[in-house]
């Protein structure tokens, strides 16, 4: 029996040049394959993927600027404009206007940028005026105190008297804008305006705010309120402000590096009025020419063409307005040197 069985055990594997044998496997067997453990390393165990913070989404103001920019503004008569710059912080223009519909008038205006940079194209104090022939004078102060705290204050005159002024104060967070203004307060006579609005990122598209109004003068007080939403996109932006006083919806889109389109409807229930406007932008680059156009619900057309005579510092601005339930038009031609 001793024999059998040593007869039939394995031999041994031959050892080798170290001394160590080498199992050799029977024949169809194969190795199982086994998977390499990871273990995290101590630098990379505690580091975790946050979500980008949100983006400030600017003033309240400015929720329907995009959408507005579209469309031509009115030119009526002959303006001619000089621009002169005088250093790298201080500008003066001459405007002269010629109308068959109104007073002809001249305007001296100046504008000055002070030497406090906060970003590439943004400095500090900026104080800009203008007065004209009258005495009349329009004027604003602009100024960032802090990174997050802007001032502005404004006012207006009619002939040595003032008509009106207001000062605001705008705190930009990381996610949200609040500001506050005040137009024309008097304290003696108890009268004045005080608006606040507020707008906050809720996601990277999404904005949503609201302004509040309140007004008093003798025997008149009262207070209106607006909610606002704003949704920006890859290639548009649509708003929404809904309030006492009515609404106000816009749509941007930018179709291309040319075209740009935009669509306003507004409803106001103090006019008890309702208005929709359809606009559009063409920009050339090549030609150097601008073109915007615009149609609105009581059959107003209206159009303007900007071209720039490169290389002279010289621009040409045509305007025209027609509307066809008054019967009326208005045209307007102007030139901007510098």
């Amino acid at each position: 029996m001793g024999s059998v069985l040593a007869a039939s055990a394995p031999s041994p594997p031959a050892p080798g040049p170290g001394g160590a044998g080498l199992v050799s496997m029977p024949p169809g067997f194969t190795m199982p394959s086994v998977s390499p453990v990871s273990v995290p390393s101590s630098s990379s165990a505690g580091l975790q993927e946050t979500e980008p913070p949100l983006p400030n989404p600017g003033g309240f103001e400015e929720c329907h600027r995009k959408c507005k920019e579209v469309f031509p503004m009115q030119m009526e008569g002959v303006r001619l404009t000089v621009n002169k710059g005088l250093s790298n912080h201080f500008q003066v223009n001459h405007t002269v206007l010629l109308s068959t519909q109104a007073d002809s008038s001249y305007r001296f205006g100046a504008t000055y940028v002070g030497t406090k940079q906060i970003g590439p194209a943004e400095s500090f104090p900026v104080i800009v005026g203008d007065m004209d022939n009258t005495g009349s004078l329009n004027a604003q102060v602009i100024h960032q105190i802090t990174d997050r705290v802007r001032s502005k204050f404004a006012f207006q005159t009619q002939q040595q008297k003032f008509v009106n002024w207001q000062g605001d104060a705008e705190l930009k967070g990381e996610d949200f804008t609040a500001a506050v203004t005040f137009g024309n307060p008097d304290v003696l006579v108890g009268s004045g305006i005080v608006v606040a609005h507020y707008l906050q990122s809720v996601t990277s598209s999404l904005a949503l705010g609201g302004e509040l109004v309140y007004h008093r003068r003798p025997g008149d007080e009262g207070t209106v309120m607006s909610l606002a939403g704003r949704y920006t996109g890859s290639n548009f932006i649509a708003t929404l402000t809904l309030g006492g006083a009515g609404v106000h919806g816009s749509y941007y889109h930018k179709a291309n590096d040319q075209l740009q389109v935009g669509v306003e409807f507004e409803a106001s229930t103090r006019m008890q009025d309702t208005s929709a406007s359809f606009g559009y932008q063409l920009d050339v680059p090549k030609s150097n020419l601008l073109f915007k156009g615009s149609l609105d619900s009581n059959w107003v057309v209206g159009a303007t063409l900007e071209k720039k005579l490169l290389p002279l510092p010289l621009s040409l601005a045509l305007c025209a307005f027609l509307n066809h339930r008054k019967n009326q038009f208005q045209c307007g031609f102007g030139i901007t040197v510098g």
